[in-house]
């Protein structure tokens, strides 16, 4: 069932006068036309024509559905000649609903919306910042920002930099309870975990035998990188937690690395969308844009 076909059709035979005119003027048979026609009636359970030898003639159901689709189709055609004139000239132009993490989206994407809005004044943003993983086709997403390993799909994904998991406690936890040698010592100290980690809480490492995994029994459960990370600053524990978030706090001390010997995955940053066909300008341009801005970052 093709409900655009039947609405044209119908348009076409009313503006036409009858099922011979309708026919010539889409290039098909009067007898696909006037099938069309009637299909369309009895799925709407409805007679939108009178009938007769002499002539075609609307009904009041008919009068009121035929405006409808006319404004249906102009805003169609509208909509393609946008986009058309859109690809063309390569501009960007109308919404662009993303999708982008919590954390990484206040400390890293947020202040690259701006420059972006003013580069392409005709691009609405609409920005959700959530760390569940969404689905884009079903809700309507243009684009999303992923961070891990990224799992086989039918989405395109576009690498726009990579985070490395570091190990680390505050100086003032240490020398309370120590400083772990080995992965292996973390059983022994308070773990702070994050609950939606890919891992889990079965902690890989690469150290210089090989590859380390231990199972790790977490003293607190967060679904926020925030959150592991002020605890962490508050002497709470030891945490597993992306360079992007915690490399300022390395760099004053606030934290410290541990076993820099043994080290944990690296995570690629990356924009998903739907299809590697037809990418709006907006959709390409914004892309360029976070890659330009985040390639050079190393946390």
């Amino acid at each position: 069932m093709n409900r655009f076909q039947e609405m044209t059709v119908f348009v076409a035979v009313v503006d036409a006068g009858s099922f011979v005119g309708a026919a010539d003027a889409l290039g098909l048979s009067r007898a696909a036309v006037s099938r069309l026609v009637g299909e369309l009636e009895s799925r709407l359970g409805v007679r939108l024509l009178h009938r007769t030898t002499r002539r075609l003639s609307l009904t009041d159901e008919g009068r009121i559905f035929h405006l409808r689709c006319k404004a249906v189709l102009a805003e169609v055609e509208e909509a393609e000649a946008e986009a058309e004139v859109s690809a063309r000239s390569g501009a960007a132009r109308g919404l662009l609903k993303l999708n982008v993490p919590v954390t990484f989206g206040l400390l890293h994407l947020a202040p690259l919306w701006s420059e972006f809005m003013a580069k392409h004044p005709g691009v609405v943003l609409d920005i959700t910042l959530s760390d569940r993983v969404v689905d884009l086709v079903e809700e309507g997403y243009d684009l999303a920002v992923r961070i891990g390993r990224l799992a086989s799909s039918s989405l395109i994904g576009r690498q726009l930099s990579s985070t490395r998991m570091v190990l680390c406690a505050s100086p003032g936890y240490l020398a309370a309870h120590g400083t772990p040698r080995h992965p292996r010592d973390l059983a022994d100290h308070a773990v702070i975990s994050y609950s939606l980690f890919s891992m889990g809480e079965q902690w890989e490492f690469e150290g210089p035998d090989g590859p380390v995994s231990v199972k790790v029994e977490p003293r607190m459960r967060t679904n926020s990188g925030d959150t592991c990370r002020q605890a962490a600053l508050h002497d709470s524990g030891i945490v597993l937690q992306p360079s992007f978030l915690v490399g300022d706090d390395l760099r004053n001390g606030g934290l410290v690395e541990l076993m820099p010997e043994y080290r944990s995955i690296e995570l690629g940053i990356y924009a998903v969308y739907a299809s590697r066909q037809h990418v709006s300008p907006k959709v390409r341009l914004l892309i360029d844009h976070l890659q330009r801005a985040l390639a050079a970052r190393r946390w």
